[in-house]
């Protein structure tokens, strides 16, 4: 009788590498391998490009452009901006999510919709809106202009522009993540005489923190970079009105190539800062988005 197999064969044939893990690794380097060639089409490629062609004129040139009060003032405006619109769509993301994470009540729903709306909206479209509602022939236009009230063409309606676009960011992070972590501990602290502000910072607060700290990262890279509504309401106003964006349309449609992308590659470290940041705070704190 012959006998079967035994312990150390068996061993050795599971060792050995089947044919459905060898198809299942040889697809997974095919989908990786793709995954990186598309980056470096798409992402790595223009990004080197783009100091490659700041820089090409030596660092001299690349500093001096810097130095233009134009320049100087698409900055300033890019950062006062932001830093308007990053803490306004904070508190306004923390009452959003608080609101339809914690409570049930009519038109949760419609609310949830109207918070998605600017993602749906193209930014040109919400830039018009506010053409149409503050500009000269617009709806409030010969009252404001009764008043010397300036919203388009002046810093007013870029900032409600660019709020408009980014005020999503922050409520999409914190709802789900609301939602998720229920209402038991909030239900507890009350119960024990806690108010509703004490509640807040001392209970749902440090829950929530990495949370707000990712939708204000990912809220502050829109702000800086929007073009499309901020172009709408601005006028493209040299020196006042013009943020970096804008700036570097400006200097590419007049051949000053070394000056656009120097202003670009600005704006491009920033990103790249905001995506240091955020994969920082992810490392630290092992917070991955809810969705």
């Amino acid at each position: 009788m012959a006998s079967g197999p035994t312990k150390e064969m068996l061993a050795e044939l599971a060792s050995r590498p089947g044919r459905d893990t060898i198809v299942s690794t040889f697809i997974k380097a095919v989908f990786i391998g793709l995954s990186l060639l598309f980056l470096a089409a798409l992402l790595f490629a223009p990004l080197v490009t783009v100091f490659v062609t700041a820089l090409e004129k030596g660092y001299e040139m690349y500093f001096e452009s810097f130095r233009d009060s134009d320049t100087i003032a698409a900055i300033r405006l890019t950062l006062i901006t932001a830093a308007i619109v990053v803490p306004v769509n904070t508190v306004f993301g923390i009452a959003a999510a608080w609101a339809i994470g914690k409570f049930e009540f009519r038109g949760k729903s419609m609310l949830i919709t109207l918070i998605d709306l600017p993602i749906a909206v193209s930014p040109v479209i919400s830039g018009l809106i506010y053409v149409l509602l503050f500009g000269a022939q617009g709806w409030f236009g010969i009252w404001l202009q009764e008043h010397d009230i300036s919203i388009i063409y002046a810093l007013p309606g870029i900032v409600l522009a660019t709020m408009f676009v980014t005020f999503p960011y922050v409520a999409r992070e914190l709802i789900p993540l609301m939602q998720q972590l229920g209402n038991d501990e909030e239900e507890a602290a009350i119960t024990m005489g806690a108010g509703g502000l004490m509640t807040f910072f001392h209970v749902t607060l440090p829950k929530i923190r990495w949370g707000l700290v990712y939708g204000v990262i990912l809220c502050n890279a829109r702000a800086m970079g929007e073009f499309g509504a901020v172009s709408v309401v601005s006028g493209h106003i040299r020196g006042m009105t013009t943020t970096m964006p804008l700036h570097v349309e400006i200097l590419y449609n007049e051949y000053n190539f070394v000056g656009a992308f120097a202003v670009a590659s600005l704006l491009t470290l920033l990103a790249v800062v905001t995506l240091i940041v955020k994969t920082l705070v992810e490392w630290r704190t092992g917070y991955t988005r809810t969705k």
